[in-house]
């Protein structure tokens, strides 16, 4: 017998002493009851915006992510690929450089999945917009995913195009004014079963929260850290753990600052300049850095190294990359 909706509220609703956490089970019941349509949207509204003042337990976060999978786009279930990546928050502060590690990965033959979305009102730059300056549209169909992966080693979707519901609550910011767990769920959901998955986060402890619901998800290989404004990319200026859960065991790797001091950020974010560095007419050392630092970070990932050989790999992908490609076509 299902859960009345209104009793998971009044679980997660009654304050820090009296309020209570949902168990893992209670948790898939809860979203599967919202991807279904059966939640009023005033008990939607409260439900998700209780859980964005208290933060969501990794049990909460496995049984929503578990029920969130039950309902991707049935096209897409026969993709296969080596890494998945969800691209959610945007850039602010810096270029998105850890695209330009998405395409000298896929030069070296890695097959890549990037989904993403964009939100109302955030005036950040989001993938698809660079993607798009480079030349490549979003795949709209599993046909077109099969073919950019075996064109250009990588495709990006919508998370629409995937999974329009979840892509519904991710748009509730509009009414919101703030992101809710959505977001997250999103980061996690692996709509194409790869192999690895990758998860960018912005927030002290979510990396190891994200770690926790892989493991009781059952996820075969995750990597997550706090990357740069949220998104899948190392920052060159500090340090930063890459917590791995596989198969059930948790582990991490701590990656070393690759630049001395902090860099003075751009005024703009002119994707031009992400343009001429690939085709190295201009120099980035910030940018340089980012591109190794963030390919070292998928190469612990997908081939369970250390952080010195990791750099060392990445450094060869990065500098034997046809640095004319994709524009050589034209």
């Amino acid at each position: 017998m299902t859960t009345p909706f209104k009793d998971y509220i009044n679980m997660v609703g009654r304050g820090q002493r009296a309020g209570k956490t949902l168990s893992q089970q209670q948790a898939y019941d809860a979203m599967s009851q919202i991807l279904q349509g059966k939640v009023l949207p005033e008990q939607l509204g409260a439900f998700l915006m209780l859980l964005r003042v208290r933060e969501e337990t990794a049990e909460e976060l496995a049984g929503f992510t578990q029920a969130c999978r039950e309902y991707v786009e049935p096209e897409f279930s026969q993709i296969q690929a080596d890494l998945d990546i969800g691209c959610y928050a945007g850039k602010r502060r810096h270029l998105p450089w850890f695209m330009l590690a998405i395409m000298a990965l896929g030069q070296s033959g890695i097959k890549i999945t990037i989904h993403g979305t964009s939100e109302p009102d955030s005036n950040r730059l989001y993938i698809k917009e660079a993607l798009a300056f480079f030349g490549f549209t979003a795949a709209k169909s599993a046909e077109q995913v099969e073919q950019q992966l075996n064109q250009f080693g990588f495709s990006y979707l919508d998370l629409a195009t995937i999974h329009p519901k979840l892509d519904d609550l991710i748009q509730l910011r509009a009414l919101f004014g703030l992101r809710s767990p959505a977001n997250t769920l999103a980061r996690m959901l692996n709509p194409f079963k790869a192999n690895h998955s990758l998860h960018g986060v912005h927030h002290r402890n979510f990396d190891l929260r994200h770690v926790a619901a892989a493991q009781l998800c059952n996820d075969e290989h995750v990597v997550c850290f706090r990357g740069e404004g949220g998104e899948v990319e190392f920052n060159p200026e500090r340090k930063v753990l890459v917590h791995s859960s596989r198969s059930g065991v948790n582990s991490e790797v701590e990656m070393p600052a690759l630049l001395e001091g902090w860099q003075i950020k751009p005024r703009e974010l002119n994707l031009a300049e992400l343009k001429q560095f690939w085709l190295n007419e201009i120099d980035n050392p910030y940018g340089e850095q980012a591109v190794i630092g963030t390919m070292a970070i998928v190469l612990i990932l997908l081939k369970q190294l250390d952080a010195e050989e990791a750099l060392t790999q990445a450094k060869t992908i990065w500098q034997s990359r046809s640095s004319t490609w994709p524009f050589d076509k034209n």
